[in-house]
């Protein structure tokens, strides 16, 4: 016969695959009234444009990389991503981690990364991880984002100053490099250009919001440069149309060194695209992503962006928040982003070739002043020095390695510190008798000489073990010992063993041990590890409630000379 539980997780499965694909109902907003959605789209692409080629322009891999990637996965995620106000593409914080692959592998070591992480994310989507983000600490997010932000900046200094041929492993390397450069070759053409675009957008932007102030002042130091014809570095040509890159061929050997490049790749493109999706939903009036599909839509997008010559790409933050500020409705708004952004390519390559490289450095080093969240930073460190530790070292990791490594040390180091506290607030506590039975104040007295009640609070697991320890090592002089477990959290198998050999010490200097209250979630370990059974004169025993306990226990101290009302 067939099983019906297989019927049942197969139809679960196929519902769960279901629930990741576009559906025609999210669309038809857009075709009704879609004049929000396309003028939203075409504000988004020329804030876009510029920071693309930058991106494009860091990585190493050229500023048609970058549009590129805006391009294909700004389409790709459109359609396929969890959030209808997502924009994705090219972003600082990938860049910062694409750069060493560059320079380790290559072109093509990159663009086989960001196929593999792809895969890896639809992995991650059909396996449910999206829900994940939900329990990044606040601390960890805020100490990267501004570690981001400095890795960015350190990026631009060399392009900033005018400077092409900076060397140094690390970005705070090159970017020294730039400057010990520039001091023996000093020119004030590129660090004025840096500077007067990235005054223009923070100056502008603060003061008209909604102008892209980004584009304005690209296109005037472009004008400028070339009017007066000065000699500054440039972007180059780029091509007027999408293409499929010559892949040279990969060794098995080859792909086993990019797996831990790609499933970092995997693991920022996962990380800032929910992250962006959830800020989006903070902005957007009745707004919830899918973060499930939304996983689902990137690793479609990064599979599809490299067979075009494109980079990784994850949901953009900034452009993002561009997008609802102006009054996106559907997902409308970011396939006309992308699409603009393919006539640009198409129409308007050969001006776009004329953009000077400090004029995008000028761009990214506003966009890092945007990216710190001064108030979020002021109130963790206002919260607790464990947070502000937490944020310091995941911000310093950052900078110093690399972001994956930073996000790990981070989410570790707030681990440690949680574990810390939850330890600190277990505690044993002994429990006057009298407080637990109705008995008189002659009988409490003859009763405490032979049986103690101790009280454990919290988690009983490995960090809060062996305090547990010492305190029932000092019991001593009585018969019995009960241990009250009706307010204990959690036990793991540290607790239970150290409960265990604690109970042992005990009875090997003749003291019996009582549970009393433990929880059925806690018998199964606890039992399922010799800690006590629950049949039988002569084995440890448990009880639903303190007073059964006790009275059990004056049937073991009966023999005692107490008053002859004890035990009647």
């Amino acid at each position: 016969m067939p099983d019906p539980t297989s019927h049942t997780r197969t139809s679960e499965t196929l519902g769960a695959m279901t629930a990741l694909l576009p559906r025609w109902s999210e669309w038809k907003p857009a075709f009704r009234a879609p004049g929000a959605d396309l003028l939203a789209g075409l504000v988004v692409a020329l804030v876009a444009l510029p920071l693309a080629l930058g991106f494009g322009v860091s990585t190493g891999l050229g500023a048609a990389a970058g549009l590129t990637t805006a391009i294909v996965a700004g389409v790709v995620a459109a359609v396929f991503g969890g959030s209808r106000f997502q924009i994705s593409g090219p972003t600082g914080a990938m860049t910062v981690v694409l750069v060493p692959i560059v320079a380790e592998y290559g072109p093509t070591g990159v663009l086989a990364v960001g196929l593999m992480a792809g895969v890896v994310l639809l992995v991650l989507a059909v396996a449910g991880i999206g829900r994940a983000v939900r329990y990044m600490p606040a601390p960890v997010i805020e100490g990267f984002t501004a570690g981001i932000a400095v890795v960015i900046a350190l990026q631009q200094i060399p392009a900033a100053l005018g400077i092409t041929d900076a060397r140094g492993e690390k970005v705070w390397q090159s970017a020294f490099d730039a400057a010990r450069s520039f001091v023996s070759h000093a020119s004030v053409l590129s660090p004025a250009v840096a500077l007067a675009v990235a005054v223009v957008m923070l100056v502008g932007g603060r003061l008209v919001p909604k102008i892209p102030f980004s584009l304005v002042a690209v296109a005037a130091a472009t004008v400028a440069t070339r009017l007066f014809d000065l000699d500054i570095a440039r972007i180059g040509a780029i091509p007027s149309s999408l293409s499929v890159p010559t892949l040279s061929f990969l060794h098995l050997g080859d792909l086993t060194t990019l797996v831990a490049p790609a499933f970092a790749v995997a693991a920022l493109a996962a990380l800032e695209s929910l992250l962006s999706a959830t800020a989006a939903d903070s902005m957007g009036v009745g707004a919830r992503h899918n973060p499930d599909r939304e996983l689902f839509g990137q690793g479609l997008a990064n599979i599809a962006a490299p067979l075009f010559g494109g980079v990784p790409a994850t949901g953009a933050i900034a452009r993002t928040a561009v997008n609802v500020r102006s009054g996106a409705r559907t997902r409308l708004a970011a396939l006309t982003h992308a699409l603009i952004l393919a006539a640009i390519m198409y129409a308007a390559a050969g001006l776009v070739a004329d953009i000077p490289l400090a004029a995008l450095a000028g761009v990214l080093l506003a966009t890092t002043v945007r990216m710190v969240e001064t108030a979020s930073i002021l109130a963790i460190t206002r919260a607790s020095g464990a947070d502000t530790a937490v944020m310091a070292a995941t911000f310093l990791v950052t900078v110093v390695f690399d972001l994956v490594t930073a996000v790990a040390v981070g989410v570790g180091f707030a681990a440690v510190l949680a574990l810390r506290a939850i330890a600190r607030s277990a505690t044993v506590e002994q429990v006057p008798l009298d407080a637990l039975d109705a008995v008189s104040a002659e009988e409490g007295e003859l009763l405490r000489q032979h049986i103690v009640a101790y009280r454990i609070d919290g988690a009983l697991f490995f960090g809060a073990a062996h305090s547990f320890l010492l305190e029932l090592a000092d019991v001593s002089d009585v018969q019995v010992v009960i241990l009250r477990m009706s307010r204990v959290s959690t036990i793991d198998a540290t607790g239970a063993i150290v409960l265990e050999d604690a109970i042992s010490e005990l009875e090997h200097r003749g003291i019996t041990v009582l549970i009393s209250g433990a929880k059925p979630e806690h018998l199964r370990p606890l039992t399922a590890l010799g800690v006590f059974a629950t049949g039988g004169d002569d084995v440890r025993r448990s009880f639903d409630t303190t007073p059964q306990a006790i009275a059990y226990a004056r049937t073991l101290v009966a023999d005692v000379d107490l008053d002859p009302r004890v035990g009647s």
